[in-house]
């Protein structure tokens, strides 16, 4: 015969008060040591309703500290958990070093040693406004012979500068173009201390010296790593992705033709999504608010190159 539960929890119960002959026959059914077994169950359970054991340990970081202490790592990679805890301290949170250590631990933020060496992403973010990046494009005409395309970006504005088309990029080409890049770069008002380039053959020794006169420094890239120079390959795609795969190109008179239309376009109409939509020299215009003029658009189309690049504005 099996027993409920139930059944075993009231027998349990009333093991005491039971008369000796019930208990006699209930014997007869169970062993004694089952319904003692029973009676120790009951008063567990009874014993874990009662009496609930506490949390243990420390209760948690209240969540604006936690995220204080996240904030001051982050913006300060040389500071260790000691330095951080003395910060806090100076704020009037007092909280213990072991804290603000176990804090960093949970976020998988390494220790200071290994925080401090700066990544090439953090580099070009901190220096983005004195940055400028060149790279050498190579394109084929009509009629099989290979032109060579030289061109710089600024990292900040994203102005793109198509500095010269030639067949034979020779050094002293390339010399000479570099310092009118420089000339350009002093008319316009530019505050360029790095430029950023591979180890192309194609540019000379001479150029780090013309750039150096212009208190501009050489940073070269390393082998066979393009993201190093990320923004302008970037403009190489665009480049390639919307002008020269949909363009046939005569010459090199009819290169510089379409280079300048494209550099154009691109500083001057095209979207960008690191300017929150806006071209590199023009600003985005205020925003349509009278609902009559949003039902009564009247937009005109364009064309650049033959239709090749569209470029959209209000009808005037």
């Amino acid at each position: 015969m099996k027993f409920a539960p139930e059944d075993r929890a009231f027998f349990a119960a009333l093991l005491a008060p039971l008369p000796r002959q019930v208990l006699h026959r209930l014997r007869l059914l169970v062993r004694p040591d089952t319904v003692l077994r029973w009676h120790r169950d009951l008063m567990k359970q009874r014993h874990v309703r009662t009496c609930r054991p506490k949390q243990p340990g420390r209760p948690p970081t209240i969540r604006s500290i936690r995220a204080l202490v996240l904030r001051l790592a982050r913006e300060n990679s040389g500071w260790g958990y000691r330095r951080i805890h003395g910060e806090l301290a100076v704020l009037g949170i007092k909280v213990a070093p072991s804290t603000v250590w176990e804090i960093l631990k949970a976020e998988g933020i390494d220790p200071v040693p290994e925080r401090t060496s700066t990544t090439w992403a953090d580099f070009l973010r901190s220096r983005a406004d004195a940055l400028l990046a060149m790279d050498f494009i190579e394109t084929i005409t009509l009629t099989g012979q290979r032109q060579y395309i030289l061109a710089a970006i600024e990292h900040t504005t994203r102005r793109i500068r198509a500095l010269g088309t030639t067949a034979h990029p020779t050094h002293v080409w390339v010399t000479r173009t570099i310092r009118n890049l420089v000339m350009d770069l002093d008319d316009a008002g530019a505050k360029v201390r790095l430029l950023i380039r591979d180890r192309d053959a194609k540019y000379p020794a001479l150029i780090d010296e013309v750039l150096a006169d212009a208190d501009i420094q050489t940073v070269l890239s390393a082998v066979r790593v393009p993201r190093m120079n990320s923004i302008m390959e970037r403009w190489v795609l665009s480049l390639r992705h919307e002008l020269l795969d949909r363009t046939l190109i005569w010459n090199e008179q009819h290169l510089r033709h379409v280079l300048g239309e494209y550099e154009r376009h691109f500083n001057e109409h095209r979207t960008h999504r690191s300017l929150q939509a806006a071209a590199p020299l023009r600003a985005l215009p205020e925003p349509i608010t009278q609902p009559e003029r949003i039902t009564c658009l009247d937009i005109r189309r364009r064309d650049r190159l033959g239709g090749v690049i569209h470029e959209y504005q209000h009808a005037a």
